[in-house]
């Protein structure tokens, strides 16, 4: 039973009563594995792009961009950046003299060549009136971490990873945004010269970004001959889920209902709110210095090049559709379009009288397009791109991260093992009809595909619920096709010790 306080605070957030009981209902039912019927592979869900066509698809996409079109890079970059920090927190807050893991041996042992040793060898000569050089050589290793994570510092271990300095360039010093900012005036820059960039972030962090971009606006505005429009957003309190018992029960801190931020899956809200015809979708960590920049911006264009042909076929066909200006031939090709070029499998609709057939091809053809960048498995993690059934009996293509796949079941625990590909993140992407009108990406939203974990909040364990991913349920029924990507455009930072491998020196 809702207390007056518990409606309140409902109220307050913007979830309303039958929302907080579906999600309480979520833990009580779970979350249902979907069906897969294949992993995805090169002429069979991927494509691979010859060489000798990749110039093609880079004309169609500065042909495209020519024209009066909106282009906009969007970044989730809200997360701060403490998980990167992880080994270093635990020596730094252990009784330990001096580092005993590799990796954080690692770490002091090249300590002069990530991008932020300078910054942090002035704040080490003004707090401990020593450099760093001095400090390991008495080993105080902890007055360096001291400085690095901590307020008295850089504070690396309170900011967000886009604001730490991860590159050394040729002529600068880059934080992970600013490489974005370059990012986007290598293959994001519309008709009239703007370069339009999203970052979602957290409210604790919003200054900051807006610091930074003010102190370096004009400074790429002038280098890269653009200019830069730069927007925030935050996630959106009415996307937090609520806490659960072990019981099923709605938990409380201090006498109120607890909520957590929903996942990455939020964001598809903060995606809906961007008004533009095409729209990149990268993570922020995932960056290289210029020299490296090359192959990046090589691959971008040509997922944005596959995009937009991709698009003005689907935007003809419905046209010929709503104007019932079609043949026999015509509708069978639309038909195999859909099957071989879009990969949503239907045997049904071979067989479906003309005007099934039609509002079939309509339905399918009218969504949203994602062409989603795709790497060979090389023993990273990250979900994989499957065919899976869909409610209606379909089979299309997704990207399924292990939770939600039935792990007791030998024949798709076998499929997700033998994948041989995986998702970086890296997605172009149209958002609006043929007819230039948005799509409510919410619409779009598989609400079976998130998923149920166990946490712990003052000493409890609790049940938290993710919503459908970003790039997986969320995208669930938007149209999808895979390009295999080379893996040098796939370079995360998750440690800080990822930034010494040669791709971010």
């Amino acid at each position: 039973m809702l207390t007056e306080n518990d409606k309140k605070l409902l109220k307050s957030k913007g979830i309303s009563e039958e929302q907080l009981m579906a999600q309480l209902n979520r833990f009580k039912t779970g979350f249902p594995y979907l069906n897969v019927i294949k992993s995805a592979t090169v002429g069979e869900g991927i494509l691979r792009i010859p060489t000798e066509k990749i110039a093609d698809l880079k004309k169609s996409w500065d042909e495209y961009r020519a024209e009066d079109v909106s282009i906009v890079k969007f970044v989730p970059a809200s997360g701060a950046a403490s998980r990167m920090f992880k080994k270093l927190f635990e020596f730094f807050n252990s009784s330990d003299a001096e580092p005993q893991d590799a990796d954080t041996k690692h770490f002091f042992a090249d300590i002069q060549n990530f991008a932020f040793y300078e910054k942090l060898n002035d704040v080490c000569q003004k707090n401990e009136g020593k450099s760093i050089s001095d400090l390991l050589s008495a080993k105080q290793y902890k007055s360096i971490l001291d400085n690095l994570l901590n307020e008295k510092g850089l504070n690396y271990g309170f900011l967000p990873k886009a604001l730490l300095l991860f590159h050394k360039n040729s002529d600068e010093i880059r934080t992970a945004m600013e490489e974005h900012f370059v990012e986007g005036a290598l293959y994001a820059k519309n008709q009239d010269g703007s370069v339009n960039l999203h970052f979602t972030v957290s409210p604790e962090h919003r200054k900051h970004f807006e610091e930074l971009l003010a102190q370096k606006e004009a400074y790429y505005n002038k280098k890269f001959g653009m200019k830069l429009n730069v927007s925030f957003s935050e996630q959106k309190s009415s996307t937090d889920t609520i806490a659960a018992t072990e019981n099923n029960e709605p938990f409380y801190e201090n006498g109120n209902l607890f909520f957590r931020p929903g996942g990455h899956g939020a964001l598809i809200e903060n995606l809906n709110e961007i008004d533009a015809d095409v729209i990149f979708i990268k993570n922020i960590d995932n960056v290289v210095p210029d020299k490296l920049k090359d192959v990046v911006v090589d691959y971008k264009i040509v997922l944005a090049g596959t995009l937009v042909d991709l698009q003005e076929k689907i935007f003809a066909y419905l046209q010929k559709l709503d104007d019932c200006d079609f043949s026999d031939a015509e509708l069978k090709e639309i038909l195999a379009f859909v099957e071989n070029d879009l990969n949503v499998k239907n045997d049904a609709a071979r067989n479906y009288e003309t005007p099934e057939l039609i509002d079939y091809l309509y339905s399918k053809l009218n969504r949203p397009i994602r062409v989603c960048g795709i790497v060979k498995n090389e023993g990273d993690a990250g979900g994989g791109p499957f065919f899976t059934e869909n409610e209606d009996g379909t089979v299309s293509l997704q990207i399924l991260e292990s939770s939600q796949i039935d792990m007791n079941n030998p024949k798709a625990k076998k499929m997700l093992e033998s994948s041989t590909h995986f998702n970086p993140v890296d997605l172009v992407c149209s958002v609006k009809n043929y007819q230039g009108e948005k799509f409510d990406l919410t619409e779009y939203i598989d609400e079976n595909t998130g998923f149920i974990s166990s946490k712990s909040k003052s000493g409890k364990t609790l049940k938290a619920l993710e919503l459908p991913g970003l790039w997986n349920g969320s995208m669930s029924d938007w149209n999808t096709v895979f390009v295999e990507v080379p893996f040098a455009t796939f370079n995360p930072v998750k440690s800080v010790t990822d930034l010494l491998k040669a791709e971010h020196q």
